[in-house]
């Protein structure tokens, strides 16, 4: 599958709402579409699906054009190679889990041969473990397995891109982690390009390669997640989840006092070893609540891990007595979420060196 450029552009009025947007979008890995309900990310996915028709249009994807309103050229809904994934699995009940695969292979076996088919099915089964439940009854299984078949029998269609509508909005926390492992390894290991609908900031932070926030129908930010999640003037909205991603590597484990040191480009942070194996890349989550500043280096101080940053933009926050600062460490962003108080105390100001001090991290994979 080729890694060039995707391009979305859709204009939709209806109702008193209005959707324009225009994106490129990269040729491979997760694209999350991020917003309130409302702010047409469905309405995206349902355009490049041709469920719905978008005027002045363009969708070209992996060098095809499925629709260009300028060229005359607009591919019907069941020409374009797409899989959908629903909030509801929508499972075919008188089937097993085979059985609803195999339905899946033999329509795709029509255009690609039955070879070819097979082979993608087997390979969907592979990727989302599905090989325990294959002689299952689609009634007998929990939430988060069901999603599982509807993705594997999407995949199982060999499509050139896959759609997921906040595919885990139906499922309970429990479940939601039971699947989300297995939305990573399809990110890693796939190579075809998926658009992700959520309003679920975890969901954001573990699976976007890139993220586009809507707002209204309009594009707010759109580019790699965690330059989009670190900017302070998006309209995220994400209140005490307002966080940070940090890409990291796996560079020391001290068995003694069980902590493993992550490596990023600005610097290095500790966290608790949960066995993790020295060079694994690990995406890493700071919470800019748990971010705080010092003008000097901390000497005498418990908190572990300090970075030294600079001050690269001061911001409002959702309440008037807090600010956002945007801190530069080398080319990764971290946000501390401070009072104006500390602001005015510190006597913070664009530009000027400080040392971050992380109270608290996790690992968002």
């Amino acid at each position: 599958m080729t890694t060039e450029t995707n391009h979305i552009r859709l204009h939709l009025s209806r109702n008193g709402f209005t959707l324009d947007v225009d994106l490129a979008l990269p040729g491979r890995g997760i694209t999350v579409l991020f917003g309130a309900s409302g702010s047409g990310k469905t309405t995206v996915l349902r355009c490049v699906a041709g469920l719905e028709q978008a005027a002045h249009a363009r969708v070209c994807m992996s060098g095809t054009v499925w629709q260009d309103d300028a060229l005359g050229v607009v591919l019907p809904a069941w020409r374009r190679p797409v899989g959908y994934v629903f909030q509801e699995a929508s499972l075919l009940a008188h089937l097993d889990v085979r059985g609803n695969l195999t339905y899946a292979q033999k329509r795709a076996a029509k255009t690609s041969g039955k070879q070819q088919a097979l082979l993608a099915m087997e390979t969907a089964i592979g990727l989302l473990g599905l090989e325990p439940l294959l002689a299952r009854p689609t009634d007998n299984l929990s939430g988060g397995e069901r999603q599982r078949v509807a993705i594997a029998r999407a995949l199982a269609t060999q499509p050139e891109l896959l759609l997921l509508d906040e595919p885990l909005a139906a499922l309970d926390p429990a479940r939601r982690q039971e699947v989300l492992p297995w939305l990573e390894r399809l990110r890693d290991e796939l190579h075809i390009p998926m658009l992700y609908v959520t309003h679920s900031v975890d969901e954001v932070v573990r699976l976007a390669d890139t993220l586009v926030v809507l707002a209204q129908g309009r594009v707010k930010a759109s580019g790699p997640a965690a330059q989009v999640l670190a900017q302070v003037e998006v309209p995220l909205n994400l209140g005490d989840e307002v966080a940070t991603l940090l890409h990291a590597r796996v560079v020391q484990v001290d068995a003694h006092w069980h902590l493993a040191r992550l490596a990023f480009a600005g610097g290095s942070l500790w966290l608790v070893d949960t066995g993790l194996a020295v060079g694994a890349m690990v995406r890493v989550r700071v919470w800019a609540r748990d971010v705080s500043l010092a003008t000097q280096e901390p000497l005498q101080t418990s908190i572990q891990n300090v970075v030294p940053c600079t001050v690269l933009a001061i911001a409002d926050d959702s309440h008037p007595a807090q600010v956002l600062v945007q801190l530069g460490c080398g080319p990764d962003h971290l946000l501390a979420r401070v009072t104006r108080r500390s602001v005015h105390q510190l006597g913070l100001a664009i530009g000027m060196p400080v040392w971050a001090q992380v109270k608290a991290l996790a690992l968002a994979n």
